[in-house]
């Protein structure tokens, strides 16, 4: 297991690896065409991040953190990628804003589209920009459930728990089913 801590600059390193990290991310959100957009998303995962290595089911969740009308659709790409972590967090940042995505003051709003990057391999990454694992996960069943779907037994390298049991003991209790168009 790798550690990075704020003191290192990751600027200081290249922006490519010389081998292959599985990326894995939480894409979702809750306005415009929400099945498109996740489309979208993937395909530019693929085009700009890495190859597409696997996609859960699309799950249905109600908003986290706030209240709106529209429910949030959320899904989980796996990419393996040759980029290192703080180009994979700029490449999904222009992805956002390319799909639409408004960033408001509040953490928790309606959005065209979030990715997150909820693991890089089993690195854990505290710097000023990225925080790897996703360090709310452990909380939110819209990240659990597809994480679960494909990852089952990834061990979470802070938590040391793999993720059926960290959905197992969430203590968000949010409806969230897969979604059927």
């Amino acid at each position: 297991m790798y550690i990075l801590f704020r003191k290192i600059s990751l600027f200081l390193l290249p922006i490519k690896l010389k081998e292959m990290a599985k990326v894995y991310f939480l894409i979702g959100g809750n306005l415009g065409d929400r099945e498109q957009i996740l489309q979208s998303t993937v395909e530019s995962l693929g085009n700009d991040v890495g190859k597409i290595l696997n996609v859960s089911a699309i799950y249905e969740t109600e908003p986290w953190g706030f209240e709106h009308e529209q429910s949030f659709l959320n899904q989980v790409v796996v990419v393996e990628s040759n980029l290192l972590p703080e180009a994979v967090l700029d490449q999904t940042q222009r992805i956002e804003k390319n799909l639409g995505r408004v960033r408001k003051k509040n953490r928790y709003s309606e959005r065209t589209i979030d990715v997150d990057i909820l693991f890089y391999d089993d690195l854990i990454i505290d710097t000023e920009r990225l925080e790897v694992p996703h360090p709310r996960m452990g909380e939110r069943m819209f990240a659990l459930a597809p994480l679960a779907e494909i990852a089952p037994d990834f061990i979470h390298p802070v938590m040391d728990k793999s993720i059926l049991e960290m959905k197992s003991s969430c203590p968000d209790t949010s409806e969230v089913s897969v979604f059927k168009a």
